[in-house]
């Protein structure tokens, strides 16, 4: 026979055992102390019973006395009171005084047997009628009080043999010393039963259970020899012990249960105090060991029905390990007292406790209680546990692009910049910045949705090209990024020379990409084959961040497309926004600060009938220390592309209503426009920024005029539209800079509501020879009147156009053929003489204009 086998049966055979006398079959070792014990005190039994007796010829005679000594036992044990001990119950009775008359009575050796019956009639009885007790149980409370009789027989004889003695001082040490022996061996035996089938320690169980004894074993004691004495004076004195008795049993109860209450109080605190836990598993377990802690209960299962319907059980037995199941488990007996577990009328799952004794009143209140205190932290757990998926799907969602699954721009600064900040500061990198050809055409033809899936194949085929480690991003629309720091190091840093090997593998991987998305693949139903633009970055890691990286690739994406072909490497020469843009935005930092350098130069706007000015356009000029005058083309594109954009436009505005501020003063009411930048746009304090100036200066709204490019009506982008909205709640003026030199000029006023319309100089320049240009400059006169919008043709140079404008109707025109724009100090008084002058005289040029 193998040795799986023969454990195999030796724990089959136990199992039966164990069932067979009412046993758990996970206290092995309870039951080896119990025989052992049973041994010893069937030993004791025996050898008592034959231990020779000095004198038999007493009144009563010794059956007699054998009997009344095994009722006292018998009477002392169903007098016990019980209290709990962690998940057991133990039980304190009058063994002490039981022990002290039979030793009075008989000889110490019958003590072992009297004690053995007498406890075997009344754990029967209790069990029967009032205590739920297996054999097993019963075996265990005989075996431990007889063996504790015998210890107090043999203590007490040793010293001083009380049968058939008077009562004397010696004899009553040599009770109490027995009686003690009787108090620890009991006591010991059942803190120790108590260990071994719950998780209560030794220790612990021993002092709670002593401390609990302590009253009564004193008044046990007490009422021992109170007996004996009434016994050796006259046995009469021994109907006023009853009333004794019952009094002292009230003043036992009373304390354990006050004692009782008070501890109970406390555990149900610290049960639910424990059920504070983060997740369902550590309530559920922590729910167990309350369980266990506050009543005495044998095996306990929590059921959990968790939001999307699913169960889930853990069970325990007093103990034992926590088990987690899917299905009820096995049935036992006796039935589970079940509490269901509730909030606000939602059902979270059920309470199921075996007890070992059938539950009282308190214990039904106390563990509805701890039911509702489960219920409450079971609902806590499952909010942290939807608090916490929320957490990271938000997470998550902020630094992923929720339409492919790749990092985003945000994600993408912030994972390179550490990506580079862990590699050698010369270690080199490549950033590959992709943008898709004609991607519009895929949106504006198949629809959107055929655009996203098209953008998800291209993300799908990008992340089969990725290497580990390597960071791959959607930037938005349709442009991709992807971060390189495997390459070979860097040879001499000329990024014109393709033979370096850094440079040659970042433009290898790029053409690879390219060929790899150049496959055709399908999209709502149609053949498509992707073309892409990309630009390659390629630096040490601790020369650029990854903003910089990014600028670069982009420029040389840009360099791509421009040049007609797929990929292009950042070339510094080639670079428009170069250190030297960087020093200009620096430098105009300081300018705005100190507020020396940047001078407007104001060009009117004038009647063509008439004469008389109609409005002015504001200029800016820089009157750069080192550079000279800048032009705005020298520097405007520049700063529209960095953080200077709000603050520069802000200058110019508040610039251009102190110039108007002062025409006010004059008596002189004319609007006053200034150019915005598309970006501007963006830009949603822009509004208020306006709004406060125009109170600071105490300028009408409507004497100010933004210009805008029809460019913007290329985006939309829901901050544009909503920064219009609020510059027309303001209540300045809207007008169109440079109308007609795009191709959505008519889109353009189907979407935003604008005061004028500027011909864009081209047309007025061409519009003498050519028809075409006439054609376009009469067109927008026209449409101006339809729409009930002014009209200003500007770059007007010569007389000839000036007269081609007046006679198609246009009224107004601003131009090198009127006036030089000028500085402030001189247009005041210039505008005093065209509001001045006679109805149709108007002077050709103004004398000393700049």
């Amino acid at each position: 026979m193998t040795d799986g086998v023969r454990r195999g049966r030796l724990g089959a055979a136990w199992s039966r055992c164990a069932t067979a006398m009412g046993v758990s079959e996970a206290c092995p070792r309870l039951v080896l102390v119990t025989a052992a014990v049973g041994l010893l005190a069937t030993g004791a039994v025996v050898a008592g019973l034959l231990w020779p007796v000095a004198s038999t010829d007493v009144t009563p005679p010794l059956p007699v006395r054998f009997a009344i000594v095994a009722g006292l036992a018998a009477l002392a044990q169903l007098a016990r009171l019980r209290l709990k001990v962690g998940s057991g119950m133990v039980s304190v009775a009058w063994g002490e005084a039981a022990v002290i008359v039979g030793l009075y009575l008989v000889p110490a050796g019958w003590l072992p047997a009297a004690e053995a019956l007498g406890a075997l009639a009344a754990l029967l009885l209790l069990s029967r009628y009032a205590e739920r007790r297996n054999p097993f149980e019963t075996a265990r409370g005989v075996a431990s009080l007889t063996l504790g009789a015998a210890t107090a027989a043999a203590v007490t004889a040793a010293i001083s043999d009380p049968f058939g003695s008077r009562l004397t001082p010696s004899l009553a040490f040599a009770l109490v010393l027995g009686c003690v022996m009787y108090l620890a061996v009991t006591t010991g035996l059942v803190a120790l039963g108590v260990s071994l089938r719950y998780p209560v320690p030794f220790l612990s169980g021993l002092a709670r259970t002593l401390q609990a004894k302590l009253l009564m074993f004193v008044g046990n004691v007490g009422v021992g020899l109170l007996i004996i004495v009434m016994l050796e004076s006259d046995a009469r004195w021994l109907v006023l012990l009853p009333p004794l008795l019952w009094l002292l049993q009230q003043t036992y109860g009373q304390r354990l249960r006050a004692d009782g209450e008070r501890r109970s109080w406390q555990a149900f605190a610290q049960a639910t105090r424990s059920l504070n836990q983060l997740d369902e598993r550590g309530v559920a377990a922590a729910g167990l060991q309350g369980t266990f802690a506050l009543f005495a209960a044998s095996e306990a299962e929590i059921e959990v029905i968790r939001a999307d319907g699913a169960t889930r059980r853990y069970a325990s037995a007093a103990g034992g390990d926590v088990v987690e199941r899917d299905s009820p488990g096995p049935s036992a007996e006796p039935e589970p007292v079940t509490r269901p577990l509730s909030v606000g009328g939602v059902r979270l799952g059920e309470l199921r406790v075996r007890f070992e004794q059938p539950p009282g009143d308190r214990d039904e209140v106390a563990l509805s209680a701890f039911a509702d205190a489960l219920s409450a932290a079971l609902h806590d757990a499952a909010t942290h546990r939807e608090l916490r998926i929320m957490a990271a799907r938000s997470s998550y969602d902020a630094v992923h692009d929720p339409l492919t699954g790749l990092v985003n721009r945000a994600a993408l600064l912030a994972r390179g910049d550490s990506a580079l900040r862990m590699l050698d500061r010369e270690h080199p990198v490549a950033l590959l910045l992709l943008d898709v050809d004609q991607f519009k055409e895929v949106n504006d033809t198949l629809g959107h949705a055929a655009g996203d899936e098209l953008l998800q194949v291209i993300a799908a085929r990008l992340g089969a090209l990725a290497k580990p480690g390597e960071l791959l991003s959607r930037l938005g629309g349709d442009e991709f990024a992807l971060l390189v720091t495997s390459l070979p190091p860097l040879g001499e840093q000329t990024a014109l020379r393709t033979r370096q090997p850094t440079l040659r593998q970042a433009l290898r991987r790029a053409r690879q990409i390219v060929e790899h998305l150049a496959a055709p693949t399908e999209v709502a139903g149609v053949q498509l084959s992707v073309e892409a633009s990309v630009g390659v970055a390629v630096a040490p890691a601790g020369a650029a961040d990854m903003t910089e990286l990014l600028r670069r690739a982009d420029v040389a994406m840009y360099q791509a497309k421009d040049g007609g072909g797929s990929v292009a490497w950042y070339d510094t020469a080639r670079d428009a926004a170069s250190t030297d843009q960087l020093a200009l935005l620096a430098e105009m930092r300081e300018a705005l600060a100190v507020d020396d350098q940047l001078d407007l130069v104001l060009q009117p706007a004038v009647d063509l009938v008439t004469g008389a000015p109609t409005g002015v356009e504001a200029l800016i000029r820089w009157r750069h220390p080192r550079r000279g005058v800048l032009a705005p083309l020298d520097f405007v594109r520049t700063v529209e592309g960095s953080e200077l954009l709000a603050p520069f436009t802000r200058y110019v505005i508040d610039k251009a209503l102190a110039v108007a501020a002062e025409w006010a003063a004059h008596g002189l009411q004319l609007p006053i426009a200034v150019n915005l930048s598309a970006r501007s746009l963006l830009d949603p304090r822009l509004p208020a920024d306006v709004a406060e100036l125009l109170r600071r200066h105490r300028i009408p709204p409507n004497g100010l005029v933004l210009e805008i490019t029809e460019t913007v009506v290329m985006s939309e982008l829901d901050v544009i539209d909503e920064v219009l909205a609020g510059l027309r709640a303001v209540g300045v003026q809207l007008a169109v800079d440079d109308f007609g030199t795009g191709f959505s000029s008519l889109t353009f006023l189907t979407r935003i509501t604008v005061d004028e319309l500027k011909i864009d100089r081209e047309f007025v320049a061409k519009m003498v020879d050519s028809p075409q240009a006439a054609a376009i400059v009469r067109t927008t006169v026209d449409l101006g009147r339809e729409l009930g919008l002014r009209v200003v043709a500007e770059g007007v140079e010569t007389a000839d156009q000036r007269e081609a404008l007046t006679a198609i109707g246009c009224r107004a025109a601003q131009g090198f053929h009127f006036f030089k724009p000028m500085p402030p100090d001189r247009i005041t008084g210039v505008l005093r003489t065209l509001l001045a002058a006679q109805p149709n005289v108007f002077p050709l040029r103004a004398d000393g204009a700049s």
